[in-house]
């Protein structure tokens, strides 16, 4: 039962640090254009011609 005492604090803790990571994408702009990066990969710079 004395274990509690530690584990409920770490918990709460640990759910603060992420709550704050995730605070800080949203204010840091990681989510604005989701579209664009999902389509970046498709974008294929291998279709140029190659010039010898």
């Amino acid at each position: 039962m004395s274990v509690l005492l530690y584990l409920i604090p770490i918990a709460l803790f640990l759910g603060l640090v992420g709550l704050g990571g995730f605070i800080w994408a949203l204010k840091s702009g990681q989510y604005e254009d989701l579209d664009g990066e999902a389509l970046r990969i498709l974008d294929d710079d291998d279709d140029k011609p190659l010039t010898d």
